[in-house]
């Protein structure tokens, strides 16, 4: 299992980014995906997941300005992220499974700064 994250950087407050996670090395259209984030000196938080039916669930803290989407003929999740904010501010890992951490990528680097 590979998964490759791609998308992050410094952006304004306000800003939008949008990340992407290649997966290889399994049917990856049969399983859910999620995305985390660590803060600097903070543990990992959850913020959102897709099912293989599509549907998504969300972290209260970015609900209504990220949306999580899948492209099955890419084997590709992504993290559109609106309305950014300084505490958005992490490393973000795309990880296989609903709630599961214990498989992720490297992480992108996301910076919220003016």
């Amino acid at each position: 299992v590979q998964l490759v994250e791609s998308g992050g950087g410094l952006v304004q407050p306000g800003g939008s980014l949008r990340l992407s996670c290649a997966a290889s090395g399994f049917t990856f259209s049969k399983f859910a995906m999620n995305w985390a984030r660590q803060a600097p000196g903070k543990g990992l938080e959850w913020v959102s997941n897709i099912y293989s039916n599509s549907s998504t669930n969300y972290a209260d803290s970015v609900k209504g300005r990220f949306t999580i989407s899948r492209d099955n003929a890419k084997n590709t999740v992504y993290l559109q992220m609106n309305s950014l904010k300084p505490e958005d501010t992490a490393v973000y890992y795309c990880a296989l499974g609903a709630l599961s951490y214990r498989t992720r990528g490297q992480g992108t680097q996301v910076t919220v700064s003016s």
